[in-house]
């Protein structure tokens, strides 16, 4: 019983992907006030847009930067969290129709191939698992070079 609580996928806790997402904000942050100084700040006053829109569209660009680091933290967690509880709910079907079977209780025999099925179900999800894993650190990976471009390219992508 006590093993079952050390085997967890680490992203699926929110604490971790919210402070992988606080962490590469700093980051993006630190390496824009760094190249450029309080020029950083004009990553959220875009010069294409007309000035009368301009503090809107700045006020916009600014709430859109503090949302990153949450969009990143959720889509991470959300994605990893739900593989999990899904494989954990085919597990539990497993060992409840398995157990049941044997002790003759329920569906008796007939439950064997249901928890067979599930058996099955609890490979394939976690080969979708590790997929779904790899998917998303490369998502990861993609967005926060795509934050990074932002601030070392002030300008150049809008």
């Amino acid at each position: 019983l006590l093993g079952m609580f050390f085997f967890f996928t680490a992203t699926s806790q929110l604490a971790i992907t919210a402070t992988l997402g606080a962490l590469t904000i700093l980051l993006v942050v630190a390496i824009g006030v760094t190249k450029h100084g309080f020029g950083f700040f004009k990553l959220f006053w875009p010069s294409s847009a007309p000035l009368v829109l301009r503090p809107v569209v700045g006020a916009i660009e600014f709430l859109s930067f503090l949302l990153r680091p949450v969009t990143l933290a959720l889509r991470l967690f959300g994605n990893m969290l739900g593989g999990h509880v899904a494989l954990k709910i085919f597990a539990g079907f497993v060992v409840t129709l398995g157990a049941a079977a044997f002790a003759g209780e329920g569906l008796g025999l007939f439950a064997l191939p249901i928890a067979a099925l599930s058996m099955v179900m609890v490979v394939a999800i976690t080969a979708l698992e590790f997929l779904v894993a790899f998917l998303q650190a490369f998502v990861f990976a993609v967005l926060a070079s795509i934050y990074l471009n932002d601030v070392v390219n002030l300008g150049h992508g809008h």
